[in-house]
């Protein structure tokens, strides 16, 4: 349940603010970081930091997505839809759909539940209703990804190619003649990328590309103005990204497994971790770059905090100062396990000791007893 906290101050935690952690309050007053004396409840034993901000977050649904990120300290998602091949399970109908559910539910969800499409690059015919559904649902965030060449590769493996059309939903033969055509309008993707480019920027859409094979390919989209580039297969592309100033989202399941990622963050081709579906790796994942070295804790969580919040031109979270959010997520400092989510001055998720704690607080009566 969402509980609003009355004027609070959390008191006794180690704080991160300012790039280090704190011995020092937070003081927490209409859904905003404030200042001034106020009734107290000590958190000694837990860590106070920003909350943290997943611009992946799985879907399709946005009510289990909802509660699995606030469980996890999340308090800004990104509900990531895809909107792939026609006449599958992604088409532009079911997309619609769910855009519109989502859209419904938004004001009741736990954290501040936004919208990003990852959208197939080469999907020329469904520019217009693509640009509609951006601009009448507000999405924040798109991704372009290029399945083209995937379903290129299938194609030229004997025996694969069925089984994966059937997986994407299609008629084998049907998606054969539809990649087919799609190849020969492969001249088209240039201008159909800057077409769709100059609607987003008419609507201050955030948008960058996913999986960049290299160094190549990452150039020539930040050119159309594609800036963010998500989940980068390979380090030349991460590379050329930061070297044109572009921000660089890695997975956060991929560096706990250490794969590509992991490196790319040791290297420092990180500006933002994202969950890409699992919430509790975010937290889990910046542990890890701290136990195994590659910077220091205060940096690691900023890339799931003020790395995003910067990405997404939100000012006003992604940090622990007056006249922010009151956004953050209270960790148990022995266990590191999330104990607490507060988003907007709203208490989204409580187990354990903290639970115990805000339920003194919530309910003093019933603590008594």
């Amino acid at each position: 349940m969402i509980h609003p906290l009355p004027p609070i101050r959390l008191t006794g935690a180690d704080v991160l603010r300012d790039g280090q952690f704190q011995c020092r309050s937070v003081a927490i007053a209409e859904g905003r970081i404030t200042r001034g004396p106020l009734p107290e409840i000590d958190l000694s034993g837990y860590v106070v930091l920003p909350g943290l901000i997943d611009l992946h977050a799985g879907g399709p649904e946005p009510e289990p997505t909802d509660l699995a990120a606030a469980g996890a300290g999340v308090t800004t998602a990104c509900l990531t839809l895809d909107w792939r091949w026609p006449n599958g399970p992604d088409d532009a109908a079911a997309v619609e759909a769910r855009l519109r559910r989502a859209a419904a539910h938004r004001l009741a969800m736990h954290t501040d539940l936004r919208l990003h499409l990852d959208v197939e690059m080469h999907l020329f015919d469904e520019a217009a209703p693509l640009v509609e559904a951006v601009r009448r649902n507000r999405i924040s965030l798109v991704t372009f990804t290029n399945g083209l060449n995937a379903a290129l590769e299938a194609a030229d493996a004997p025996g694969h190619f069925d089984s994966y059309a059937r997986d994407l939903g299609h008629d084998p033969a049907d998606f054969a003649d539809r990649i087919s055509t799609t190849e020969r309008r492969r001249n088209e993707l240039p201008r159909h990328l800057c077409s769709l480019a100059e609607a987003f920027d008419e609507f201050g859409v955030i948008y960058g590309t996913r999986a960049d094979p290299d160094g190549e390919v990452r150039e020539r989209h930040s050119m159309i103005g594609a800036r963010l580039a998500m989940f980068p297969a390979s380090r030349r592309a991460a590379a050329a990204a930061r070297a044109m100033m572009c921000p660089v989202v890695l997975s956060a399941p991929a560096v706990l497994a250490g794969a590509l990622h992991a490196v790319l963050a040791s290297d420092g081709l990180v500006t933002a971790l994202a969950s890409a579906g699992r919430p509790q790796d975010l937290a889990a994942a910046v542990f890890a770059l701290a136990d195994r070295g590659v910077m220091s804790l205060p940096r690691a969580w900023g890339l799931v905090s003020s790395g995003p919040a910067e990405i997404l031109r939100l000012p006003d979270r992604g940090r622990i100062e007056p006249g922010c959010r009151a956004d953050l997520t209270i960790v148990h400092a022995g266990t590191r396990r999330v104990e607490a989510t507060i988003s907007r001055g709203r208490l989204i998720h409580a187990e354990g000791g903290a639970a115990r704690l805000f339920s003194s607080l919530l309910h003093p009566r019933l603590a008594a007893e």
